[in-house]
């Protein structure tokens, strides 16, 4: 009687390995490509593991420091061990449960010990935990963890609204702040550029009093010469009335009432001019006193 012999053929797909049983116990590891398997000696593919990384999106609920509900959104990404696929395939029978009962486990260990603020400046840190413990538990049973994100954080919507009310009351007093330095700023160029018209102005007018005073010493001077008899104080008196007319034109050009009564008569004019006179005098006096 003639050998029988009874093969099966079977291909194992890119990115993945097979699990090659003999008589229900574990043989080997299959890699990709074509394979045959003899059924009369026990040999049989028993299954096969994806190599490829694969994601696994966990969202869990969790109390801050500060007592705040948030809810963490963690993506794990992993994938089988090539040379440990066995483990893999007979340690596990459902690894995304394993995996996310350790990602709560973790989250929820460290979590509790940070406060909101400190949540959100510091989710690498707890990222980082998660994916230790992770690489410590899940590589004794053939999966290497690839990496760990803490996509979101997600705070109860009234905590929202009031961090947003405080962030946007923080920014509103540090914008009042710039605005009153600016008005500050404003208001000091503004008293700084006033002192400077006003000195100016006073500089300017004291050289046109200068000038005046130069003008009528010359004309009084000149005159006393060209006019015989003429004193300086007969000049003087001219020119005070001269004055006081120009004076009562300007009024009269540009002032707007309709009517302007002034005292006017020769005893008047000479009034006046005696005032003015008494006036420089005083000013001349004071003035020497002082020195």
């Amino acid at each position: 009687m003639g050998n029988v012999f009874c093969v099966v053929c079977g291909c194992v797909d890119q990115a993945s390995v097979g699990v090659v049983e003999r008589w229900g116990r574990f043989e080997k590891i299959a890699e990709p490509g074509f394979h045959c398997f003899n059924p009369l000696a026990g040999q049989f593919l028993a299954g096969m593991l994806s190599t490829r990384i694969s994601s696994l999106d966990v969202r869990i609920e969790t109390k801050t420091k500060d007592n705040v509900f948030v809810q963490m959104l963690c993506s794990i990404q992993y994938r089988v061990i090539k040379q440990n696929a066995d483990d893999a395939f007979y340690e596990l029978q459902n690894p995304k449960e394993q995996i996310q009962a350790y990602v709560f486990d973790v989250v929820r260990a460290h979590v509790p010990k940070m406060t909101l603020d400190e949540l959100f400046e510091q989710k690498g840190d707890v990222a980082q935990a998660v994916l230790e413990e992770l690489e410590k538990v899940m590589g004794a049973y053939g999966y290497s963890i690839e990496h760990i994100l803490m996509v979101d954080i997600i705070p109860d919507a009234s905590v929202r609204k009031a961090m947003n009310e405080i962030n946007a009351a923080q920014r509103l007093q540090l914008a009042n702040v710039f605005k009153g330095e600016g008005e500050k700023i404003l208001q000091v160029k503004k008293a700084e550029a006033d002192a400077e018209a006003k000195y100016l102005g006073g500089v300017g007018m004291a050289r046109q009093r200068q000038a005046i005073t130069d003008g009528l010493g010359e004309n009084i001077l000149n005159f006393s010469h060209k006019v015989e008899g003429a004193s300086a104080k007969d000049v003087m008196d001219l020119i005070m009335i001269t004055q006081y007319f120009d004076t009562i034109k300007d009024l009269g050009n540009s002032s707007k009432n309709t009517t302007v009564f002034i005292p006017h008569g020769p005893g008047h004019v000479r009034d006046i001019s005696n005032q003015i006179r008494n006036g420089l005098m005083e000013a001349a006096s004071a003035n020497t006193d002082i020195e």
